[in-house]
């Protein structure tokens, strides 16, 4: 009975999937719903669906009995599909949008309510995203404070894998939604995304107009996974689809768990070390990015980059460029052109963690190759991005391994001021961090001058922060270059340690830069660390 009931429940499976993608049916795609965000103008939201061939559809947007736009199309026959594009509209709502489909005298109506119009943002990558509310520190009091954002809808992405690029979603986890402490908070690693929510909730704020958020994020997976085959081979990324990605290995420090032996505490490691999400190239582009591909977006922000620190991590500064175009392109074409080319395009600079290999420069270069080696950005190779530096938000103690720090707060509010600065082209207001913009070697001096491009904040001294690459016998080392004199935009560096030739200089360049929140270098309101550099210095 067991083994009947197994092939039934497959066999049902198999016919449900199979009838959906033979379009056998009048639908909407699956995160067209109730309490959906649809993106305010001036670009035109896509509504669509499926069909049966050669029936006409007709969409109406309604507020009440006033019908404010409609729209007719027809169901595609090599698809099954259908799709138009509404008229822009101011943000606001509610509003009902309407869909019929009319063939021959049968006529089939379907309706969502509660819509509204305003930002869409789609929120991806690994663990970090993923982790929820509850899982972050003040979860209690975020998950109250969520019922004055009711105009904040959030929509959570099923964790699926497909060979080839799916049309629709397969599943979804959580249907658009008004925002409460049981969809928030669900569970560890279970939707919804606590960066995402937070950067919505803190764009709220400051737009006072409804927010879309959609999360598509899988613990433990590298950026192979969520780029297409193109943008991989564009970067000569090799095909390994069938092999096994190596996952940066977790070790614990003695501050992370108290005993040495196997009675250490499984709680505070447990998913530090068991996580890891699929490995195959494409196959969550495949399944959780390209199904959402005709929706009118706003703009994107991403954390990712811990499981490449291992794992093709020369290709990063490559592969994350291409990711970027690549998902621009798509919806871009996916909404009609409605999502703008170059859509802006946020993310995190890795965090920090304990590894018992103190010289491990996984995570220093990853955090470098995730602005295509500039440093900064926007740059030439990444037009109309953002970052937030979090390498200074570590998190010892966190019970779910430090590498998944809980102060999502910082991470989220240092998100949102670059998309206050790049999306939305608020004048005057910092974002970023100060930058070197001119080095000068005085040798004949011992010392190395650093001018920033923006008052600096001094937050501590210390010998370790700065190296220097010194260069003699034609081999090099990095020396630490104690901080010897500063002012409001220079610091002067001692570099007496070097016997022979002085050639780069860099910045935090370790996987744990600092403590909480105590770099060396900040801007002068404390809130944006400088970010970590690595420059040569020419004679």
């Amino acid at each position: 009975m067991v083994a009947l009931g197994f092939v039934y429940g497959l066999l049902l499976l198999i016919i449900v999937r199979a009838s959906r993608s033979a379009g056998v049916g009048f639908r909407f795609a699956s995160y067209i719903d109730n309490y959906m965000v649809l993106q305010k103008e001036p670009s035109g939201a896509v509504i669509w669906g499926f069909g049966t061939p050669g029936a006409t559809v007709t969409v109406t947007l309604c507020q009440g009995q006033e019908t404010l736009t409609k729209k007719v199309t027809s169901v595609k026959a090599h698809s099954n599909t259908w799709m138009v594009v509404l008229d822009p509209m101011e943000p606001g709502g509610p509003f009902e949008v309407m869909a019929q489909q009319t063939l021959g005298t049968t006529n089939v109506t379907l309706r969502v309510h509660d819509v509204l119009f305003g930002d869409v943002w789609l929120c991806s990558g690994q663990s970090n995203m993923q982790m929820t509310v509850s899982q972050i520190f003040n979860a209690s009091k975020e998950l109250s404070d969520s019922a004055a954002y009711q105009s904040v809808r959030i929509f959570s992405v099923s964790l699926v894998q497909a060979g080839e690029e799916l049309e629709d979603l397969d599943e979804v986890d959580l249907s658009w939604s008004k925002p409460t402490a049981g969809n928030l908070g669900h569970g560890n690693f279970t939707y919804m995304s606590a960066v995402c929510w937070l950067f919505g909730r803190y764009l709220y704020d400051t737009l006072q107009y409804p927010i879309g958020l959609v999360s598509s994020s899988w613990g433990g997976t590298p950026i192979e996974v969520w780029s297409s085959r193109r943008s991989l081979e564009a970067c000569g990324v090799p095909d390994t689809w069938n092999a096994r990605v190596l996952q940066p290995e977790i070790k614990l420090t003695k501050r992370e768990c108290e005993s040495d032996g196997p009675l250490c505490p499984l709680r505070r490691f447990f998913r530090a070390a068991l996580v890891a999400g699929p490995s195959a190239h494409s196959v969550l582009w495949n399944a959780m990015i390209h199904p959402l591909q005709n929706m009118t977006l706003k703009g994107a922000v991403w954390y990712q980059g811990e499981s490449n620190a291992d794992y093709n991590r020369d290709l990063y500064s490559c592969m994350f460029p291409a990711l970027i175009d690549d998902w621009r392109q798509t919806f871009h074409d996916g909404s009609q052109g409605q999502t703008e080319r170059f859509f802006p395009f946020g993310f995190v600079q890795l965090s920090s963690y304990t590894l018992m290999n103190t010289s491990d420069y996984g995570f220093p270069e990853i955090r470098w190759h995730q602005t295509a080696d500039f440093g900064f950005v926007p740059n030439l190779k990444m037009p109309n991005t953002f970052m937030a530096v979090a390498m200074d938000l570590c998190d010892w103690d966190s019970p779910f391994g430090s590498i998944h720090p809980r102060d999502k707060q910082t991470v989220a509010y240092r998100l949102h001021l670059g998309a206050r600065a790049v999306a939305y082209g608020e004048k005057n207001l910092t974002f970023q961090g100060p930058l070197p913009k001119k080095i000068e070697l005085l040798a004949y001096n011992g010392l190395l001058n650093l001018t920033y491009d923006q008052e600096i904040k001094v937050h501590r001294q210390d010998n370790k922060t700065f190296e220097i690459s010194c260069c003699s016998d034609h081999q090099c080392k990095w020396l630490p270059a104690p901080m010897n004199t500063f002012s409001t935009q220079t610091l002067i560096l001692g570099i007496n340690a070097c016997l022979g030739t002085v050639v780069a200089v860099r910045y935090a360049w370790t996987t744990w830069p600092c403590e909480y929140k105590q770099c060396a270098i900040y801007h002068p309101s404390s809130t944006l660390p400088a970010p970590p550099f690595t420059a040569h210095i020419t004679q």
